[in-house]
């Protein structure tokens, strides 16, 4: 189960993180990223952080899922599974509205993946370490 755990933490990141790539090949990207306006947001210090943050955690959980005691590890999963779930699911609604494609498969995966660590943890069986 902690195996799965921190798969589906790191599909999360890649997933994330190639939505972000990708978002540099379309036409007018960086002109926006240079703007310091990127997708109607002023790119200052707090968004940074609030992004850098939102990077981590799901790298950061790979690991702490093969290291934390089990009740710790599950209740962990739980939460930050649901609220991943919750910050890709505002993703998905914003880029519904938008002409690419592979923003919303990318995301919709996002939304599986960190639904399944808090489904997962959910239904971890009590007898399993």
């Amino acid at each position: 189960m902690k195996t799965k755990f921190a798969v589906l933490w790191l599909f999360t990141e890649v997933a994330r993180l190639t939505t972000m790539y990708l978002f540099f090949f379309e036409p007018g990207a960086i002109e926006e990223v240079m703007s310091g306006v990127v997708e109607g947001m002023e790119v200052g210090p707090e968004l940074l952080l609030f992004a850098a943050i939102m990077f981590l955690v799901p790298l950061m959980m790979a690991f702490l899922s093969l290291t934390l005691k089990k009740s710790t590890n599950r209740w962990t999963n739980i939460i930050l599974g649901i609220v991943y779930t919750g910050f890709n699911l505002i993703e998905l609604i914003e880029y519904l509205a938008q002409p690419y494609a592979h923003k919303i498969l990318l995301t919709v995966s996002a939304v599986v993946a960190s639904a399944l660590i808090a489904w997962y943890a959910w239904k971890w069986p009590k007898q399993e370490a």
